[in-house]
């Protein structure tokens, strides 16, 4: 029987909005995946002892804060020094395009900004791990 992909959904920083992150989580959860939704006001700290403890494949941050720039990269330094490079961070929230191109070039996989389905989210998901060797046993 196939593994269910494994996806931390957490919003970092002061942002208070977390309505676009739980319907994130819970389309994901709707698809087979396995969610854990660590909740508001997470740091990159917590968010990223959270993915490795819970083993996952993905870390899915919700940031409306405009923060965006400080902490996806702090995120992405820190999965490098928990040796987590082969675990995706992607994201979602109000990010000009000139930043999203920015924070791809860094490592984040993907950004899905208003107006993005869920449908996208997931199918972009299952594409990432399919095609990365270590989750396909």
């Amino acid at each position: 029987m196939e593994n269910k992909i494994r996806v931390i959904v957490a919003k970092s920083g002061l942002d208070g909005h977390d309505r676009g992150a739980k319907v994130v989580a819970a389309a994901l959860r709707d698809a087979g995946m396995e969610v854990i939704y660590t909740g508001l006001r997470q740091t990159p700290e917590m968010i990223v002892e959270a993915a490795l403890q819970e083993d996952v494949h993905a870390i899915g941050v919700s940031l409306l804060s405009g923060a965006h720039m400080t902490l996806f990269p702090k995120i992405l330094n820190l999965m490098k020094e928990k040796g987590m490079e082969d675990v995706l961070l992607f994201g979602g929230g109000i990010i000009p395009a000139e930043d999203i191109k920015k924070l791809k070039e860094m490592g984040v996989g993907e950004l899905f900004t208003p107006g993005a389905t869920t449908s996208e989210i997931i199918k972009f998901l299952q594409r990432w791990v399919s095609s990365h060797p270590r989750f396909l046993d």
